[in-house]
């Protein structure tokens, strides 16, 4: 066993690469399959079982007298990152065998007398599936490389489409920028308001909100994209009307940088202010609060208003434009590593939409990995159902990521 030159756990010898190599493109990608699916794969046992191997070899050496303080310092490191993952190993060892023990006894429980004992296995044995399952998510969460943002916060945009519905699309995105508050709310994080531009028939043009939390962009960074509306307007239009109208929305998901990730040359900004618009108080309309930001060499231009004070808003509309060039940064390095995965950063694929909510069916469509949900209006609460959504797409997501990682351990000499 050794470690990869870039950080990444490696079988040498005790893997057959190419066999590896040739079970995972043959069998994983052809779909995506779910943890329980993954845990229960040879190779994939074969490889974690090398990891437990290595975990014990590294205890032993730790545990030997060493004069190298280096070598100390590397085994204790390692032993940190495999210590989770053999850990989580024999706890999903251990489950299945109480699993296999349970199933032997219910076959053996078919008796009259026996009956209520038979009832109190299955129900114990319900309960050792999910706990198997739940522990395969979390150890195959600790195997798929972390990506370098998902302890971000973020700066999300949501924006209006266009429809011939009229104002479908605006209350279908102030339904939206709604659900991502309530969910940022259920999630325990902070939801700050930095624009909000609405529709003067009651929805939403435009709003940007920054988000912080743990583990704020991970959760979110798969909502960027187009989000499609199909609905029968509200009651008060024409016969004529009254029939499916489709309309679309878009939402960015930026992550937002520290301050000293992006530098910005005050001399490539112009700065303009204006009045703002729309609610918010008697200051509207007779003071120059807003302010727009404009940087000359890229031509990104942002705005805020929410805020009384014109330096507020400036600071502001400082930090989205830096979390704005900040995303180019990102967009450069993804383009350059040409990442296989489905599922891709939020403003990768604008263009595409990613989820449908069809109001006449109560049904919500991630056309991404072909997943479908009830009860909108749970959806759009942006709690537990929401909730729900995301996860099944992180997981997703992860079990791709993961899929890809193993395949690429039979590179031998590679870099990362």
């Amino acid at each position: 066993m050794g470690l990869h030159s870039c950080g990444f756990w490696r079988p040498e010898s005790l893997l057959d690469t190419a066999r590896f190599a040739l079970s995972f493109h043959g069998q994983l990608r052809k779909k995506h399959q779910d943890s329980r699916a993954l845990w229960k794969h040879e190779a994939v046992q074969k490889y974690l079982e090398n990891l437990s191997k290595e975990y014990q070899q590294v205890n032993r050496q730790l545990n030997a007298d060493s004069e190298n303080d280096f070598e100390q310092k590397t085994l204790r490191r390692r032993c940190a990152d495999l210590s989770p993952v053999a850990t989580a190993f024999h706890e999903i060892k251990e489950a299945e065998r109480e699993l296999q023990e349970l199933e032997a006894m219910c076959r053996e429980l078919d008796s009259r007398d026996e009956k209520q004992l038979l009832e109190l296995a299955l129900e114990e044995k319900e309960a050792l599936d999910k706990k198997i399952n739940t522990r395969c998510r979390k150890l195959f969460q600790l195997l798929v490389p972390k990506e370098k943002y998902d302890k971000s916060h973020v700066i999300l945009e949501v924006t209006a489409g266009r429809t011939t519905g009229g104002d479908i699309c605006q209350q279908f995105t102030k339904e939206m920028f709604e659900m991502y508050q309530n969910y940022a709310d259920y999630k325990c994080w902070t939801f700050d308001i930095l624009n909000y531009m609405p529709a003067e028939i009651g929805g939403l043009h435009h709003a940007a909100a920054h988000i912080s939390g743990e583990d704020v962009y991970r959760h979110l960074k798969y909502e960027g994209g187009t989000h499609r509306v199909q609905r029968i307007p509200e009651t008060g239009m024409s016969s004529r009307m009254q029939r499916i109208h489709t309309g679309t929305m878009s939402v960015i998901v930026l992550p937002q940088p520290e301050e000293v990730d992006v530098k910005v040359d005050p001399k490539d900004l112009r700065i303009d202010t204006f009045r703002a618009k729309g609610a918010g108080g008697q200051h509207v309309n007779k003071t120059d609060s807003a302010v727009r930001i404009a940087h000359l060499p890229t031509g990104l231009v942002v705005e805020c208003q929410q805020e009384r004070s014109q330096q507020m808003n400036k600071e502001i509309a400082l930090r989205t434009l830096r979390a704005k060039l900040y995303q180019q940064i990102i967009e450069k390095q993804l383009s350059q590593e040409q990442s296989a995965r489905k599922l891709q950063l939020g403003t990768r694929a604008q263009a595409e939409r990613i989820r449908t909510y069809n109001f006449t069916q109560d049904r919500v469509t991630d056309h991404r990995i072909t997943y479908d949900a009830r009860n909108i209006k749970e959806i759009l609460s942006g709690k537990e159902e929401l909730d729900k959504l995301i996860n099944r797409l992180l997981e997703f997501a992860e079990m791709e990521a993961l899929t890809e990682y193993l395949e690429n351990l039979q590179s031998v000499g590679g870099g990362c």
